[in-house]
């Protein structure tokens, strides 16, 4: 197996954000998997000694609950064709297992699937929107 011809496949996936390459030949085949880590948390710095204490904006507080996310990079989809009603609404109880969407990766459509049960709280996605792995797509009641 040629290093640098590895070298250049790890390149093209870097490049397109590919999570997954598998390749074969007659006499080689070759399979990469990348693993992305969780960012590193951020430090903000403890305010002067002596200083006024501003007034910090007023930010939304996270919102409770569990969430679906992306299981790859691709474009989601909210119903089976553009004519055809969502998968899913706001407020609707969904079974593990049901159909969240479809994300469209290589051309190739792929069924998000609800991982648990319960209420949908928040859609985070807007319909033809290009996710990431690891995007949060759904979000359930706590």
């Amino acid at each position: 197996m040629d290093i640098e011809k590895i070298r250049t496949l790890i390149a093209l996936m870097e490049e397109s954000e590919l999570v997954n390459l598998e390749i074969s030949s007659d006499d080689e085949h070759i399979s990469l998997t990348r693993h992305y880590d969780a960012p590193a948390p951020t430090m903000m710095a403890a305010p002067a000694a002596g200083t006024a204490p501003v007034a910090a904006e007023a930010k939304p507080a996270g919102k409770a609950g569990s969430v679906e996310t992306s299981p790859m990079v691709g474009v989601y989809y909210s119903a089976p064709s553009p004519n055809d009603p969502p998968f899913i609404k706001v407020g609707q109880k969904v079974q593990a297992g049901d159909t969240l969407g479809i994300i469209e990766a290589m051309k190739i459509m792929n069924p998000l699937e609800a991982t648990q049960s319960g209420v949908i709280d928040e859609i985070l996605v807007t319909n033809s929107e290009v996710v990431q792995f690891g995007q949060p797509i759904v979000r359930y009641k706590a």
